[in-house]
Parts: structure tokens; sequence; C-alpha cells
């Protein structure tokens, strides 16, 4: 099976992009962030036409996760069971399917915009309520996965220049400290391997020349649990797909499993 995590940044504005390449990629499941519709707007249908199952969680502005598959999509949960709001509303940033034989979370975590913001005490918050959804299937037998948008770098290797983020968000101790304790779930980091250079980004800025430069993070994860990890044959940055006109400012992240 191939699972794969994307954030598409706006799946109206990516649509052909994304039909094209879930047919190149040959991927069974894929994790979607930031979708940036509404239900009405996501286009389920062309989905379908595509072989693709879909399980959404989207209220439009900059957020909304999907799950797409094509092995199977039961037992949906939409939303973070417990999760805090924010300015009164929980934002939508997970949904969780079983597809195939694995259970499988799309999330995307908030970006805490800077240190001493409301976003960054909720983004921590928001951590924590994952880490406890996901005890249970994290320590089960069934294979057991959190992908997505983590928005952290869990390493300062993650970061093409560790000076410039002093300070700032998706860095912080606390932020890997998150990570950390999600890990300690009994999840592992599932690193892909980079199509090109040295380190396996998986973002990089529209400006000032990010991606021509390789000025990237590492952001995009893939948390499995011990028999996740136990059936991962490969795993990859399809840093080809940041290439080109309209093309998001993330590369998906693909991970071959032996099931």
């Amino acid at each position: 099976m191939r699972i794969a995590t994307w954030n598409v940044n706006s799946i109206t504005a990516r649509l052909p992009r994304l039909l094209a390449w879930l047919e190149s990629s040959g991927t069974d499941v894929l994790c979607l962030q930031e979708t940036k519709c509404t239900l009405e707007q996501f286009p389920a249908e062309a989905l379908r036409e595509a072989g693709y199952e879909s399980a959404v969680n989207a209220t439009g502005r900059w957020n909304g996760v999907a799950l797409l598959s094509r092995v199977g999509l039961t037992d949906v949960v939409t939303g973070l069971p417990d999760g805090p709001d924010y300015e009164g509303v929980q934002e939508p940033r997970a949904v969780s399917a079983t597809c195939g034989a694995a259970r499988v979370w799309s999330v995307y975590v908030p970006n805490g915009r800077e240190v001493a913001h409301d976003h960054y005490a909720y983004k921590l918050r928001w951590l924590e309520a994952l880490r406890k959804a996901v005890a249970e299937d994290a320590a089960g037998a069934r294979q057991f996965a959190v992908l997505g948008d983590f928005n952290i770098a869990p390493t300062d290797e993650d970061v093409w220049d560790p000076a410039l983020f002093e300070g700032a968000t998706h860095v912080t101790p606390a932020e890997r400290a998150a990570l950390a304790a999600l890990r300690e779930e009994g999840l592992s980091d599932v690193v892909p391997r980079p199509l090109k250079y040295d380190r396996p980004y998986t973002y990089w800025d529209y400006r000032q020349l990010g991606f021509p430069k390789n000025k990237g993070m590492r952001i995009d994860l893939v948390y499995g649990n011990a028999p996740f990890a136990a059936a991962v044959k490969d795993g990859y940055v399809d840093r080809e797909e940041r290439k080109g006109k309209g093309a998001s400012d993330h590369a998906p992240v693909v991970v071959d499993l032996d099931v």
C-alpha cells in the first residue's frame, strides 16, 4: 500500500495537479491538509471518478483536512476528540479513518504564529489533545499512523538555517517536547529520503527563491506505530511536485508499506 501526506494549499486551486499526481504516483491513501474549502466546495465527485472515496473536515478559510482512499474508508471520525477551541471554534484540523489494514489520521497542526501569541498556546494545547486521542491506537497491534503538516521541525537538521529561526515558532523547545511526547505514546518518525540534496525538506517558502535555493524545512511528518513502521519498505519526498507554476509550497511525502 502506498500512503502519502500533502499540504495541498487549496484543493480547488490545485485540483488538476492533484488528480494528475494521484494517477502518476499510484497512491492508495492520501492525507490532505489546508484544503481551503467548504464541504460543499470539496471536489468529492471528481475524486470519486478517479477512484477515491473522501472523508473531509472543512469549513473554508485557511484550514481543512481530508483523507482520500481507494482501498476502503470506514469508521470515519471528524475532528480531534476533546480538542481545544480557538476563538470559540474547533478548527477543522483532523480527520481519521480505517483505510485497508491501517488506521490513519490526517492532521494540520496549528501554526502558532508567534511565541507570545494566543495561537502558540493553542498549538501546544492542540498537540496535547492529539497525544491523548491517539494513545490507544498508537499502542495497538493494528498498523496506525498520524500524517500531516505538523508545523514543527523536529530537529535543527530539519531547518535550512536554524540561526534564522531562533526565538520563532516551529523550532521552540516546547513544540519539540510536544512532538517527543507524541512519539512516547508508541510512535516513531518515519523519515523519508530526499530526491535531491541531503535533507528531506518538505516545505519551501514561495518568497526569496526558497525552493530553487533549497531553503526548506521538514515539517510534514509521518508518525507510525510499531506495526506500521515495521511494514515500511520505502519513503521519499516527491520534490518534483513542488516544481512548476501553480505548485503548493509543500511537497508530498510518500511511504510504501508491505501489507
